[in-house]
């Protein structure tokens, strides 16, 4: 038996794995940065009305949407009235007070008199279901209301 022991031929070397928590983070924040927050679903036809004069609103603000339109292609068993949407769900009249009260409470205290909401109406609509949602609306004090339209000649709508 000899002292020296011959070095055998090993083989590969061992992967060197000192970048690796680099690339790791590298793409964690490639996916955190071009990740897109999923708005809500839509499950009404909802083609905005045109007008000339519109404003932005504050990104700093709290915004809540209420759409109204008549259920799309894929609802068409909900019927052929116009319905409102919160958030995902098809919802009646009165669910707008529990609607608002929810919106509220997930806000922070001093954000509370700021929030907008903002009816999504299809140009298709009758008035008369947003008239009701607006009476809902006094009913819980939610009198900031904003409505979204789409920029153009305002006279388009018309035809």
């Amino acid at each position: 038996m000899s002292k020296f022991k011959k070095k055998k031929d090993g083989g590969l070397a061992p992967i060197n794995t000192a970048s690796l928590p680099d690339i790791v983070f590298m793409l964690l924040f490639f996916f955190m940065v071009a990740t897109v927050m999923r708005e809500n679903e839509l499950k009404i036809k909802n083609s905005l009305p045109v007008a000339n004069q519109v404003e932005k609103l504050d990104k700093k603000n709290p915004v809540s949407y209420i759409y109204m339109g008549k259920p799309s292609a894929n609802y068409k068993q909900y019927g052929t009235e116009a319905r409102i949407q919160l958030n995902d769900d098809f919802a009646s009249v009165g669910d707008i007070i529990s609607f608002i009260g929810a919106e509220r409470a997930a806000l922070r205290e001093e954000l509370i008199p700021f929030l907008t909401v903002s009816l999504k109406v299809d140009k298709d609509a009758n008035m008369g279901i947003v008239g009701d949602v607006k009476q809902e609306l006094r009913k819980t004090n939610a009198l900031k209301i904003n409505y979204t339209t789409g920029v153009g000649d305002a006279l388009s709508n018309m035809q």
